[in-house]
């Protein structure tokens, strides 16, 4: 396969990591982060949508604090990411900057994105940031993250960040260029794969351990990022970071491994919802709303009749015609109780009824299934 076509993927997740974005002295490798920076100005100029998930805070934070990052307790490590972090998204915020790019920090947990209610938020806040052409910089929250909750490398929070935002590619820039049958720094004859159709344990067991002294993942946790990404619908690259302009180097035809994904973000979020066995309300709808979703739109209040059951926000509602037949699935946008306030109001009248500005849709069509007639 000659390389990765990154023109033909809208919408990006790219992840960085700290063997990459860290120098030799510990700071900051101001100029490789400039020529990410310029690669990215193209992509945003030539209309892509991405987003950055970067480790590098506990490295960073680790020198300014005077730590030894291997031998560090897990409370070191916290108080380094915090004084590190604001080193990371201030580099980021200057190198982008120069190129009229606007960043934001976003800090993630797990349960950011295992939690449905505080998938939507999140979800929320990256689509605002993409709508108003804003650069998320994310990164896992290391100073409240513990041993037994934390994600463990930025590989599969980066996986779970394209899921959660429906990305159309991973892009994981690794230090070395892609998966080889065997760890190429210990075998010479390991030879190079360019492209994966389906992960099994085969290809898991091909994946070595990292050794860089400064990540915390390695090959073995970029093979199980491809396979949580690629599930989810979204393509994924594993390439070389290590030169001046790794995504320029990507699309002229660089070196890589690729992970097809089988259907598209939107296709595998439906059949999620299809699949899901626990559902805790129901929607009853108006003729013209019913129409509304067969023609792409989410669900407003105003198209709602009736609400039935006990669920919260982020829950699997079913959704009913005005006859009570089933016509699709969704997460509700909002609770029973505060759903049952807003049914037959239009949006503009949420603010009111609740007495906050609340979500304008009781169920967004990204967040929707239907069974039959489905456009």
């Amino acid at each position: 396969m000659p390389g990765f076509a990154l023109s033909e993927y809208r919408r990006l997740v790219v992840k960085v990591g700290s063997a990459l974005l860290i120098g030799e002295d510990g700071n900051v490798h101001r100029g490789w982060l400039e020529g990410l920076a310029e690669d990215v100005a193209r992509l945003v100029a030539d209309g892509h949508e991405v987003l950055i998930v970067s480790s590098g805070a506990i490295g960073i934070g680790s020198t300014v604090l005077g730590l030894n990052k291997r031998r560090a307790r897990l409370e070191d490590l916290q108080a380094a990411a915090a004084a590190g972090q604001v080193q990371l998204v201030h580099a980021y915020q200057e190198a982008l900057s120069a190129h009229d790019i606007v960043a934001a920090q976003v800090l993630l947990t797990p349960e950011d994105t295992e939690n449905r209610r505080r998938f939507l938020n999140a979800r929320g806040t990256l689509a605002k940031l993409i709508e108003h052409s804003v650069i998320p910089i994310i990164n896992e929250n290391d100073t409240v993250a513990t041993d037994e909750i934390r994600y463990g490398d930025n590989d599969r929070l980066a996986a779970r960040v394209a899921q959660l935002v429906m990305a159309d590619a991973l892009v994981l820039l690794s230090d070395v260029d892609g998966l080889y049958t065997a760890d190429p720094g210990k075998d010479s004859n390991a030879t190079h794969i360019p492209e994966v159709a389906n992960i099994t344990d085969e290809v898991q067991m091909m994946a070595g351990e990292t050794r860089s002294e400064i990540g915390s993942g390695g090959m073995a946790t970029k093979v199980q990022a491809a396979r949580i990404a690629t599930h989810a619908g979204c393509s994924t690259v594993i390439t070389s970071g290590a030169i001046v302009r790794p995504l320029e180097a990507l699309a002229a035809g660089g070196k890589c491994t690729v992970f097809s994904a089988a259907g598209s973000p939107a296709a595998a979020r439906k059949q999620w919802l299809a699949g899901v066995l626990e559902v805790r309300g129901e929607l009853r709808l108006d003729d013209g709303a019913v129409t509304a979703l067969r023609n792409g739109k989410s669900l407003l209040p105003v198209g709602v009749i009736e609400i039935v059951g006990n669920f919260r926000r982020g829950d699997v509602v079913t959704i009913v015609d005005a006859s009570g037949n089933e016509i699709g699935r969704g997460l509700a946008e909002y609770s029973d109780e505060d759903a049952q306030r807003l049914v037959g109001y239009r949006s503009e009248d949420i603010e009111a009824k609740l007495g906050y500005r609340g979500r304008s849709v009781m169920v967004h069509r990204d967040e929707l299934v239907l069974f039959d007639n489905e456009r």
